[in-house]
This record gives C-alpha cells, sequence and structure tokens, in this order.
C-alpha cells in the first residue's frame, strides 16, 4: 500500500488545509451525527449534541495537545524540552506582520493525542451537562460509540502523514515511508531500509479496532437496552478502546516510554480499571447515578387492578 506524498490537501495564500485536520472534522461530524441517533433512542433532544459538538471538538484538541507537548517519544525531532527550552517560541507572520509565537501551541504543525482528547472531552461533556440539567452518565453513553468512529476515521490522518508505522513487513498491506525524515532509527538508514521498504499500518490496525467497538457498542446499546444503566456504554468504551491501544503499541517503535514501557499502555491500563470499576460499582449502586423515572428496570411496577 503505497503512502501520499504530500499531507496537505490544499493550500490558499498562507493557508494550507490537511488532510489530518479534514479527517478529524469528519470524524467529529460522523460522531455527533451518531450521538444524534443515540440521543433520539434514549428520549433526549439531539440538538444538545451538536452544542456539545462544539465543547468537545475544542476541548478535545487542547486536551490531545497539551498530552502530545508533555510526551517525549524517541526519535521525534519535538518533545517537552523543544518545547519549553530549546524552542519555546516561533517567528509566525500574521498579514505581514512577524510575531514570536509560542511553539506549543503550533497545533497546525501537528502532534496530539487520544487520551489527552479523551480527557479534555469528558470533561466538557460534565460541564455542559451540569450547566443544562442532564444526565451526565446518559450523555456519556449517547457519545461513546460515535467516539470509536472517529478515532477510526481521525486515524487515516496519520496515513497522510506517513506515521505510525510498525516494523518493515512483507505482507501484502504493508506501506511504503518514503519521507525519510518521518522515519526514526534505525529504518532511516536507507543502506539498510530502502525506499522500497514496506511497514506494518498500525493507524489500520487501530483504525479497524475502532471499527470493531463501533458496531460491537451499538449492537450492545440495542440487544441490552433494558438491562444496561447510564454509564455502561462508556466503561465499556474505556475497556475496548485501551485494549486495542495496548496490542498496537507493541508493534510501535516510537512510543513514549516510562521506565521501559510505552506510557500509552500504562494509560490503557488504568482506563480499562477504571471501566471494569465503573461497571462493577454502578451496578451494585445504581439509584447513586440513575433515577427510577429515566430507566425502566428500576420503575416500580404497578399492580394490576384484581378483576372481579
Amino acid at each position: 500500500m503505497p503512502s501520499p506524498t504530500n499531507p496537505i490537501l490544499f493550500s490558499f495564500g498562507p493557508f494550507s488545509i490537511r488532510w489530518y485536520g479534514l479527517l478529524i472534522v469528519l470524524g467529529a461530524l460522523a460522531a455527533a451525527y451518531i450521538g444524534t441517533i443515540e440521543a433520539r433512542r434514549k428520549r433526549e433532544d439531539p440538538e444538545h449534541m451538536w452544542n456539545l459538538l462544539i465543547w468537545v471538538l475544542i476541548a478535545g484538541i487542547v486536551g490531545a495537545r497539551i498530552y502530545h507537548v508533555l510526551s517525549s517519544p524517541p526519535g521525534a525531532s519535538r518533545d517537552f524540552n523543544y518545547y519549553f527550552f530549546e524552542h519555546p517560541f516561533t517567528d509566525v507572520t500574521f498579514f505581514g506582520v512577524v510575531i514570536p509565537f509560542p511553539s506549543a501551541l503550533m497545533i497546525w504543525e501537528g502532534g496530539i493525542d487520544i487520551f489527552g482528547g479523551l480527557v479534555g472531552g469528558v470533561l466538557a461533556v460534565i460541564i455542559y451537562t451540569r450547566i443544562h440539567k442532564l444526565n451526565v452518565w446518559r450523555w456519556l453513553d449517547i457519545l461513546a460509540p460515535g467516539m470509536l468512529l472517529a478515532q477510526a476515521i481521525g486515524r487515516w490522518g496519520n496515513y497522510f502523514n506517513q506515521e505510525l508505522y510498525g516494523p518493515p513487513t512483507d505482507l501484502p498491506w504493508g506501506i511504503l515511508i518514503t519521507n525519510v525524515n518521518q522515519r526514526i532509527p534505525p529504518y532511516n538508514d536507507l543502506t539498510v531500509y530502502p525506499l522500497e521498504t514496506t511497514f506494518h499500518p498500525v493507524f489500520l490496525y487501530e483504525s479497524l479496532w475502532n471499527v470493531a467497538g463501533f458496531v460491537l457498542l451499538m449492537w450492545i446499546g440495542r440487544k441490552y437496552a433494558g438491562k444496561l444503566l447510564d454509564g455502561d456504554l462508556m466503561s465499556l468504551y474505556l475497556i475496548w478502546y485501551p485494549t486495542g491501544r495496548i496490542l498496537v503499541e507493541m508493534l510501535r517503535p516510537d512510543a513514549w516510554t516510562l521506565s521501559g514501557i510505552p506510557t500509552a499502555q500504562i494509560v490503557s491500563i488504568l482506563l480499562i480499571v477504571l471501566g471494569v470499576a465503573l461497571f462493577w460499582y454502578r451496578r451494585k449502586n445504581p439509584k447513586l447515578t440513575t433515577s427510577p423515572e429515566t430507566h425502566p428496570t428500576l420503575q416500580p411496577q404497578r399492580r394490576r387492578p384484581a378483576r372481579r
């Protein structure tokens, strides 16, 4: 599978539209559309979904960027030291005026991470639902399937950027990394790994895992609608996605590690534990987070009048 050589879709003047940014937006729109379907199914106002989209998108990008600039993956040209010590400011021309701009905020040059985006997005949902007096757990369930779909779509931005690849492979779906600047040691040695070398498309594996998770959550949400409590689908998301991420990180040569362990695997394990704990706790204490008026399995059964 060849990789595109240009991550930019098109440019006009000083502005450029990148494939990565376009796919993130398309993923967010797809997630919002799925969210409206889920909101109607749960008898909630779907208009809240489009309002939430702006909140979640902004907070998610900010959180994803913060996680990125704090990370220090091996072989990366930009890490924590670059953003805060080596090159904290970059000259940016704005309408003909050159101004120093914080390098950590130059998100158009790439660099976001899903775990930071997850934290930012969930915080946005919590704040929005509190303001509008909505059930936060129900709305997290409404968002959960679409989040996996959005991640599946957004991962293809890595394809256009020629990144998120694994070790060399002879499999027919291996991808070319022709941009030498995107190759990390030792794969940047063209005498050993020529341009014709193909690599594991790790982004593809994660994208397919997310698609499978999206289908699974949509099916579970309908198959067991009368048995699930608000928040259960979000708990399943916290189990499903991190499990796939643990597997994917085994193929990443550029993983940011702590004590030799990929940081993403550590975070994934913590999220899985959180998902299991929330699922167990909420089912042990359903009335703490779900009112009888909003869940059929908790509603008291009315007595039928005796026949005379």
